[in-house]
């Protein structure tokens, strides 16, 4: 439909038939104005967005450990699997940190405070030696034994296998050679 401006306003005139004008050949006044998605562009689609997706991306809030500057960590975190028994990982906002699931079920930290002589049960996964804490079970907490620094991992087992994580995860944490076993 052929449209020309009227006197530089915020509307224009349609100077053609419509289907529905009240008499033929008058002019249609019809709006210029956008649709607010239009106008506002797609930043703000997405920042209205954001709330409901929330849920979905948020970061995973964790401190870091007394030792996650070592070098140590690092060469931990950056071979992380992307996903551990069935569960993605997520983004964390600590230094030497990972996170897996939704809502968060595995929680990695690494350079915690090296384990001493312990009455704690040891499981050797894949040469890794983990003392393991059942104090808050069904939720375990797994502590590399013999590493400096140490690496810690907090399980939900309601939501995923302990056992299946250790073995996912080792290939990353024996990055940290052993100096000592516990067996």
């Amino acid at each position: 439909m052929p449209v020309r401006r009227v006197n530089s306003s915020a509307a224009a005139v349609d100077s053609s038939a419509v289907r529905g004008a009240p008499t033929a050949g008058a002019p249609v006044v019809r709006s210029r104005r956008r649709p607010m998605i239009t106008v506002l562009g797609p930043a703000c689609a997405i920042a209205a967005l954001t709330p409901a997706l929330s849920g979905c991306t948020g970061t995973v809030p964790m401190e870091p450990a007394p030792r996650a500057d070592d070098p140590a960590c690092a060469e931990i975190i950056v071979r992380l699997p992307p996903t551990l028994g069935e569960q993605q990982k997520r983004r964390t906002n600590a230094q030497a940190t990972g996170a897996w699931g939704r809502p968060a079920s595995i929680l990695l930290s690494c350079g915690v405070i090296e384990p001493e002589v312990s009455s704690q049960s040891c499981v050797t996964v894949d040469d890794v030696d983990w003392l393991v804490d059942d104090t808050d079970d069904p939720t375990y907490r797994f502590t590399t034994y013999g590493r400096s620094p140490a690496t810690e991992l907090v399980i939900d087992s309601t939501a995923v296998s302990g056992n299946s994580v250790l073995a996912e995860i080792s290939p990353a944490v024996q990055r940290i050679p052993a100096t000592k076993r516990c067996h």
